[in-house]
């Protein structure tokens, strides 16, 4: 009896198959070299976040007032002409001193701690908050769908930004009276970061909601939860081991282009007062700082509007590669 050969183009029909959809996300995502760049990058940003004690030559509160503003002589470029008859030229910092004498580039670093802590914990509320909010309402509907809908329309009426302002106005304005007292102090432990942690929490998740209940009102009609419903699948089961799993690449996809309005969120707050408290370096404080002094030193502006810039690109540009890796019209 003849053995039917396998051609190569089918071997690897075959391969392809035994690949989950996750894998297959994976190597589209690889593929995407802009992708895989920016990842790279942010990577190595949290990896100077984390060890930002041991990479920093100072702390960002270290000060030298002989040595304010002081450039290094390679960056003299960047001032306008003449700037060697006013500016002080060192090279003990490498990315030159502030008004304050403080190293630019250790107050860089440990601003990517504010920035990406804030992104990525405002990320995880929206995502957590969201998802359990919006499969609730897609997957019981009826009253409870409709009651929980409006609650998020109600939500959508207040602009974001202004309400984020307000409670961060409200928040700072408190008196530190009796049992909430400890909470100023823990606030003051994370540099300020707490208030905005709550503020951001509190109204953030509706669009992932949004999202979250459209996605499972596409898929809770389909024949494999019709099926699951059929052999006795408990709710708590379709919507974990079914629901959850198939909607989650969309929801990936939005957090991911969502960080960076946080990073910029964070930044103009602290930019104009109402982030973190100084002298915890965040790169809105930090700009804010160097406005002043912007004509004299542009190059006090350029160290952290560079970081800002390059993180929020490269967090878009990581975005797009998800999005593109998830999308199944992408796989062919």
């Amino acid at each position: 009896m003849a053995v039917a050969e396998i051609t190569p183009h089918e071997s690897e029909t075959l391969v392809r198959k035994e690949r989950s959809l996750w894998e297959e996300a994976f190597i589209r995502l690889v593929r995407n070299r802009v992708a895989v760049v920016s990842a790279i990058f942010i990577i190595l940003l949290i990896l100077f976040a984390i060890f930002a004690d041991f990479i920093a030559p100072f702390t960002y509160a270290e000060q030298d007032l002989l040595n304010n503003n002081a450039v290094p002589e390679w960056m003299l470029f960047l001032l306008p002409e003449g700037a060697d008859n006013y500016a002080t030229i060192s090279d003990k910092f490498p990315l030159a001193a502030d008004h304050l004498g403080r190293d630019m580039f250790s107050r860089t670093l440990y601003g990517t701690r504010v920035s990406l802590g804030f992104a990525f914990v405002a990320a995880t509320v929206s995502l957590i908050v969201g998802t359990i909010y919006g499969m609730i309402s897609g997957y019981f509907g009826g009253k409870m769908d409709n009651v929980m809908m409006r609650v998020v329309d109600f939500l959508y009426a207040f602009p974001f930004l202004v309400v984020v302002i307000l409670m961060q106005v409200y928040f700072k304005a408190l008196e530190r009276r009796g049992g909430v007292s400890f909470f100023f102090d823990l606030n003051d432990k994370m540099g300020g970061m707490l208030f905005l942690f709550i503020a951001i929490g509190l109204i953030d998740w509706i669009g992932m909601a949004r999202i979250a209940r459209g996605q499972v009102l596409q898929y809770k009609r389909m024949e494999f939860i019709e099926a699951a419903h059929a052999v006795g699948s408990s709710d708590t089961r379709i919507v974990m081991k079914h629901l959850l799993p198939n909607i989650l690449g969309p929801l990936i996809v939005a957090i991911s282009l969502a960080i960076p309005g946080y990073i910029f969120l964070e930044a103009f707050l602290s930019f104009i007062g109402l982030g973190v408290n100084p002298p915890t370096p965040s790169w809105g404080i930090m700009i804010s700082e160097a406005v002043q002094g912007l004509r004299s030193f542009p190059n006090q502006v350029l160290v952290p509007a560079l970081a800002l810039c390059l993180t929020t690109l490269s967090f878009n540009f990581l975005g797009d590669g998800l999005r593109d890796a998830l999308d199944p019209r992408m796989k062919q």
